[in-house]
């Protein structure tokens, strides 16, 4: 057996669209026309755009505050939340990157990573695999919507090999 460190599996940052990212959650932004136009046509409303999932819980609003890191980035740790969604929502107009992994078999598959533009938010499917939050720029702060409630909502894997997430070009 060898002492030598295992290659970073690379994986290119696409940009964030709805249909690439739809096996793992919604993409939240403000695009097209709003559903509804709100409070005396001053407010345009783009109405239910994430599918919250809760199971034996309530939804909560908690803020997170976290390091920002740059592009390339190794990625090494990655979880999951079994028994609720969970939305990213920066507070913030910069870009942050997202991971995230199909299930394979209770393990996480084969990786990707989305940049958004600076105007999305994110909301995770209950049980996607996802890399932690990793915004792009300080302050990295972001309000998060997800399950409050008893009994064990996370799982964590290490990656052996780790992840190197590149930027496009």
């Amino acid at each position: 057996m060898s002492d030598a460190p295992e290659t970073p599996l690379e994986v290119i940052a696409e940009p964030l669209t709805p249909a690439a990212f739809a096996p793992f959650g919604d993409v939240l932004e403000a695009t097209g026309a709003p559903d509804r136009i709100i409070n005396r046509g001053l407010c345009g409303r783009f109405h239910d755009r994430a599918r919250l999932d809760f199971e034996g819980g309530r939804a909560g609003i908690s803020i997170f505050q976290a390091e920002p890191r740059a592009l390339p980035y190794l990625c090494d740790l990655i979880e999951r939340h079994p028994e609720g969604s969970q939305a990213f929502v920066p507070m913030t107009a910069d870009p942050f990157l997202v991971i995230v992994a199909p299930d394979a078999g209770g393990r996480p598959g084969a990786p990707r990573a989305f940049l958004t533009d600076g105007a999305q938010a994110i909301n995770l499917h209950r049980g996607t695999w996802h890399g932690v939050l990793t915004p792009l720029a300080a302050p990295g702060l972001f309000a998060v919507i997800d399950r409050i409630g008893p009994g064990a909502n996370l799982e964590e894997v290490t990656l052996a090999p780790p992840i190197l997430i590149r930027a496009r070009g």
